[in-house]
């Protein structure tokens, strides 16, 4: 399973149930999960192709996590709307974050990410353009009324920069920090520890390809670093109740590309269990719920790239 990674056992991450969700158009993928008003809300995207095609974002609802029917479907007219994000934000609303690659003719002609709010999850507001051109918010999490998230920004083939940026109303943002991650930086997560200590995962796409794991205090702008020792795509992780940290992302086996789910800590990332997947897979959504980890993720192990759920149960001392 996890040859020459991480040694697997089930006293640590043990895999209760995994479906298939969602699978209705031709490639299912990028998905994000939560838990708002006593339903859960999947978001992913759907297209053709993995890239190069104009994507939709659809929510999709389910009141047990087994049963699951579409409550929303975005679509903008030449405009790839791709890796949507969900959070719960002030005044008990969701919150989709979707990025949005621009084409004319066939041609990519840029980037700009998009927010949508709703207070059911089926009615939503017109997608706002926030941020500027040619950056991409990749997900933010609320600490208190504050949204915090990296936006990352490709300059040229070599030049890729990662901002730390906050917002009171998920619309207009202000810089907080550049973070000094080397390595071809993009996409990231950060999360919050009871203490309010900011944590980050930063995928990165070269000087060795490792992920890196920051960790700062308020007010978040001197960052300390270390690298996770493994490479981290789509990189999700949660802060648990017992204050430990769980993290999951598309992981690199000899056998090729896999989901994995692992333990966390500022000195590492340490893979504990493979999801069934293969191929294009990963992008997990992640919520602690009655003491099982739930998982919403993508794969192509089953032939056609579809939509999964995955419960997982941890050890007494991990939860």
């Amino acid at each position: 399973m996890l040859a020459g990674i991480a040694r697997i056992t089930d006293r640590v991450a043990r895999l209760v149930s995994v479906q298939r969700i969602w699978s209705r158009a031709p490639h299912n993928a990028f998905t994000d999960l939560v838990r708002f008003k006593d339903r859960w809300y999947c978001v992913l995207r759907e297209s053709k192709n993995h890239v190069g095609d104009i994507g939709r974002v659809r929510v999709i609802t389910s009141a047990d996590g087994t049963n699951w029917t579409s409550a929303a479907l975005f679509t903008e007219r030449g405009v790839d709307l791709r890796d949507p994000k969900l959070s719960v934000a002030p005044g008990r609303r969701l919150m989709l974050l979707m990025g949005g690659s621009c084409y004319a003719e066939g041609k990519y002609t840029g980037r700009q990410p998009r927010v949508s709010f709703s207070k059911d999850g089926r009615a939503w507001s017109r997608p706002q353009s926030i941020l500027s051109e040619g950056y991409w918010l990749w997900r933010v999490t609320w600490q208190g009324r504050q949204a915090y998230g990296v936006t990352y920004r490709i300059i040229d083939k070599d030049t890729w920069t990662v901002t730390l940026v906050t917002s009171s109303d998920g619309l207009l943002y202000s810089e907080v920090c550049r973070l000094r991650v080397p390595g071809k930086p993009n996409e990231a997560t950060v999360r919050f520890r009871h203490s309010g200590e900011a944590v980050a995962l930063v995928r990165r796409e070269a000087g060795g390809m490792s992920a890196w794991i920051g960790s700062s205090r308020p007010p978040y702008t001197a960052w300390q670093w270390k690298a996770a020792r493994h490479r981290v795509g789509g990189p999700n992780f949660l802060v648990l109740p017992s204050a430990h940290m769980w993290a999951a992302g598309r992981g690199w086996l000899p056998e090729g590309a896999r989901t994995l789910v692992a333990r966390m800590d500022h000195r590492g990332y340490m893979p504990e269990l493979e999801l069934p997947s293969a191929g294009d897979c990963s992008y997990p959504g992640l919520v602690w719920h009655r003491g099982r980890l739930w998982v919403s993720y993508y794969s192509s192990h089953e032939g056609k790239t579809s939509i999964y759920l995955a419960r997982i149960r941890l050890s007494e001392e991990e939860r």
